[in-house]
């Protein structure tokens, strides 16, 4: 019985997101680790991932005072998240699936007791699981993700856009979305938090915080005590350090749609960003969105090879001493363009794209 029952609490959260989980035995343990049966047993409420407080009480046995209590518990713990909803005219409360959403939560803080490393570790399991899975089953996986919205959109670092290309909407550089939004929560970026915890901490030794919330999400944040309010000064002062360290500004939008407002914008390493490292362990694609691609200078590129070292894609080599861009792999995030001591790389607007980068295909003892 019990077994069945947390198979049902893990197939309601699985369902709540657009990714695949196995339902495995790592992920009941998670699951049994961040909440309790009575939390769980509430969770199968959600019989759709949104519900107003109203539809609540319409699916459970629970008083209201009971529900808003367990409602505050949840969303403490990040398992939920609650936002003031201008077309239901009420608290519309979300449940999150494992990935994005209930892993970033966990890590927000930046806490270190031992369930945080037990649950990163479990985190961890459950991420080679996938990969396992993905890379025996590829071709369905690729066919599955293909028709998948973008998980994000790629905006470069904002000294390397030539001036007045930046004119299509939504926003292709931090200074606007900054200047859009009055609420901004400054929180410790959770892939590298997480990292971490497992002992495989960032390989170029990237500052944590430095990920940032926006709009009903940094309300959010701040009323659940995840990160705290910074003016926009300091926020850009944070993005131009993040891009000091080679670091990818990574912008989330409602719904992965880049029509609607942000929820969060990260700044990325490849040796720790979830969504990277996805890719390099071969679980799901790189897909995201952006309007612009590197290009290099020939007649002024001496070879030195700090894009080769510093490009999160891995997609430039070096052809006879000379930088070469892989196109198809270019997210178009300008650092390359940043960190080249001559000068030789620069950035070409082409309009918003979606770049589709199947998962990596890993050697295994059987290939």
């Amino acid at each position: 019985m019990t077994d069945k029952f947390w198979y049902k609490v893990a197939r309601t959260i699985v369902k709540a997101g657009r990714f695949p989980f196995p339902i495995s035995d790592t992920l009941i343990d998670l699951l049994m680790n961040l909440m309790t049966q009575e939390q769980a047993n509430f969770i199968l409420n959600f019989k759709k991932p949104s519900l107003t407080l109203e539809e609540i009480k319409e699916n459970s046995d629970l008083e209201e005072n009971s529900i808003i209590k367990m409602l505050n518990e949840l969303m403490y713990r990040g398992i939920i998240i609650g936002a003031m909803s201008n077309s239901a005219g009420a608290m519309v409360y979300r449940l999150m699936p494992m990935f994005p959403g209930i892993f970033e939560y966990q890590f927000l803080r930046g806490t270190k007791t031992e369930k945080d490393k037990q649950i990163a570790r479990l985190f961890e399991d459950l991420f080679q699981e996938m990969s396992d899975g993905a890379q025996k089953n590829y071709e369905s996986v690729l066919k599955m993700f293909k028709d998948a919205p973008a998980t994000d959109r790629t905006i470069p670092v904002e000294e390397e856009v030539e001036v007045g290309t930046e004119t299509t909407i939504p926003y292709e550089n931090i200074k606007n979305y900054v200047e859009e939004y009055d609420d901004i929560t400054l929180v410790n970026c959770y892939c590298r938090h997480e990292k971490e915890l497992i002992n495989d901490p960032c390989k170029i030794n990237a500052p944590k915080r430095n990920c940032f919330l926006f709009g009903k999400s940094a309300i959010f944040g701040l009323e659940q005590e995840f990160g705290e309010r910074v003016t926009k000064e300091d926020a850009l002062r944070i993005f131009r350090e993040a891009e000091d360290h080679g670091l990818v500004h990574k912008v989330f939008h409602v719904h992965s749609d880049p029509n609607r407002g942000i929820e969060a914008i990260c700044n990325c390493c490849s040796c720790c960003c979830g969504m990277f490292q996805m890719y390099y362990r071969g679980v799901m694609p790189l897909h995201t969105i952006s309007s612009y691609l590197a290009k290099v200078d020939e007649e002024v590129c001496i070879g030195c090879g700090t894009c080769v070292e510093k490009c999160p894609m891995e997609t430039i080599d070096l052809e006879d001493s000379i930088a070469n861009v892989n196109d198809e792999k270019c997210i178009g995030c300008g650092v390359c363009a940043h960190h080249c001591p001559e000068e030789a790389i620069f950035l070409e607007r082409i309009g918003p794209r979606h770049i589709f980068i199947p998962p990596m295909k890993l050697k295994t003892s059987l290939s």
